[in-house]
């Protein structure tokens, strides 16, 4: 396959990068808390953490680990929290102790959480105390011998920590009752931390660094081995993608997704701590009028998300009136970003909002748009430096430039495979290191990549494939529509038909207004059949449509 991108990147973007400048994440970490030292790196709650501080309170942490719980390097230890600044204390507490993060969905319910912590291993957990119920019902049925919790506000100044606490465990109830009697207190592990000493073992690219598992729609959750090298590349290929518009100390990022989300973890955490940012963290990104009110304190430039949440913060009043005179950067990803979405971003704010895609076997990034694009172009714009895309064919041909097919791509980012599934691993590794996305895309002529659908969302209309991606897009161009998936539903005529579940903006909203507004725009056979409106829709906790949960809502009813 041609490539065009490469005369089409900007000029200092990088096609290729240096791997060798950093030995492991440890490396770049110590190197960003050693330069930074005095200037913020976390901002949770109205407080603050220093890269200095940092620096320490995780030292302690790794030094708790290695001692009193005498954990060995490569052993795995689980995190379970959403954005608190306990979360990058103890990630680079782990990592520095040569240990592997397993991040885990604070939302999990039993069943989810017991698989994910058998299948890793994890001899400790990390977790906040909203959430030991749960791991209070199935930590005797796994491996996990240290539990070590932290309340919400426990790292904030002592009179606002009593108050949270109180307020979030008496006022609000949010944290059920528990009974985990050999649990430890993280307060207390990184006050005794802090007495031990830290052994600094030796960490190569090729240590695991995360088993970051998959959401686990085909099949069982998977872990994927994502080492040190993988994941310094990606964060030195969204670096080579985006520098030119970040400046060194001094910018401020948004991170409203969840860390142990991969995209939030590689871009905001990582690159954003490479580059001595300073990282608002939102603990709480679903309400947005809480949100928005932390935005209204900070002057932040970058600011990422997925399409569900940009969406709402475009079609919120308060969001509208921010001042966006210092935002110069801002990235979709996790989902496609929906060209309206993407319209009333860069009309709101005077910004581009840039698509990057990936997934989480890619650590995540794959491809970017380019930072000097003029305006939303429904692709996912180029490969990432040091990465190559092929599209292919059923039969793995490589299909050449315009020919629709499964996207596959290549790097140093791409994870070893999957822990402990050598078989699952070969489904989507080849042997030359191309991973199979599961992707449906294609590549135009000046090399823009653009992705059409996943391969199990395609619907089949007598014949002729229906990509939800493109009926959604048009729907969502409606004025009077907030939200919208697609779907399809079986039918004896045609194989299957297209069903739309709407959530509407204005309530006077029809079915006819929607079918002839699709009419207008899609061919026929692309048209929704079955209109059903929805208060709300099913979502991932970070704000991903789950078709899947739709479609099975279909098959049963």
């Amino acid at each position: 396959m041609d490539q065009p991108w490469i005369e089409n990147l900007p000029e200092d973007v990088p096609a290729e990068i240096d791997t060798a400048q950093y030995t492991s994440l440890v490396d770049m970490f110590e190197t960003s808390v050693a330069k930074y030292a005095d200037q913020p790196a976390f901002i949770n709650m109205g407080a603050t953490l220093t890269y200095r501080k940092l620096e320490e309170r995780s030292r302690a942490f790794a030094a708790y680990l290695q001692n009193q719980l005498g954990l060995k390097q490569g052993d795995r230890v689980a995190l379970m929290m959403p954005n608190l600044l306990q979360y990058p204390i103890a990630l680079f507490g782990i990592l520095r102790a040569g240990m592997v993060v397993v991040n885990v969905n604070p939302l999990y319910t039993p069943r989810e959480l017991k698989h994910q912590l058998n299948d890793s291993g994890a001899r400790a957990i990390v977790v906040v105390s909203n959430f030991a119920r749960t791991l209070e019902e199935v930590v005797d049925e796994t491996q996990v011998e240290s539990v070590i919790i932290t309340g919400l506000g426990d790292l904030l100044s002592a009179p606002k920590r009593t108050l949270v606490n109180f307020v979030v465990k008496y006022i609000k109830k949010l944290v059920p009752k528990y009974h985990l009697p050999k649990a430890l207190s993280l307060r207390d592990a990184l006050s005794k931390g802090r007495r031990m000493q830290y052994v600094k073992p030796r960490i190569d690219f090729d240590d695991l660094a995360f088993l970051q598992y998959t959401g686990g729609t085909t099949g069982v959750s998977k872990g994927a081995m994502l080492t040190h090298g993988n994941v310094v590349s990606n964060v030195l290929q969204a670096d080579g993608a985006y520098s030119p518009m970040l400046n060194k100390g001094t910018e401020l990022v948004v991170t409203a997704l969840p860390l142990y989300h991969i995209f939030a973890l590689t871009v905001n955490c990582l690159l954003f701590l490479h580059k001595g940012s300073n990282n608002l963290l939102i603990t709480n990104p679903r309400d947005i009028p809480g949100f928005v009110s932390e935005l209204k304190k900070y002057p932040f430039t970058a600011l990422t998300g997925v399409n569900t949440l940009f969406n709402a913060l475009v079609n919120s009043e308060e969001f509208r009136r921010l001042d966006f005179s210092r935002l110069k950067l801002s990235i979709g990803g996790g989902m496609a970003v929906q060209r309206s979405v993407a319209d009333k971003w860069q009309a709101i704010t005077q910004t581009r909002l840039l698509e990057g895609y990936g997934l989480t076997e890619a650590s995540p990034l794959l491809a970017c748009c380019p930072y000097n694009l003029e305006g939303y172009n429904g692709s996912i714009g180029f490969p990432a430096p040091s990465t190559q895309i092929q599209i292919r064919d059923e039969e793995g041909k490589v299909l050449p430039q315009g020919e629709t097919g499964e996207l596959f791509g290549k790097g140093p980012q791409v994870m070893k495979g999957y822990w402990q599934r050598p078989e699952e691993t070969a489904k989507v590794l080849d042997a030359e290191g191309w991973l199979a996305t599961g992707d449906i895309g294609y590549m135009d002529e000046q090399g823009f990549f653009f992705i059409v659908d996943r391969k199990k969302d395609m619907i089949l209309v007598s014949g002729f494939n229906v990509f939800p991606n493109e009926v959604e897009e048009v729907v969502a161009m409606h004025p009077k529509v907030l939200e919208v998936a697609a779907v399809g539903v079986p039918n004896e005529a045609s194989g299957e038909l297209v069903k739309i579940f709407v959530v509407a903006k204005d309530k006077s909203l029809t079915e006819a207004e929607i079918v002839a507004h699709c009419r207008h725009h899609l061919t026929g056979y692309k048209v929704p059949k079955l209109v059903e409106f929805r208060q709300e829709l099913p979502k991932t906790n970070v704000g991903k449509i789950l078709r899947r949960e739709l479609r099975d809502e279909v098959k049963t009813a």
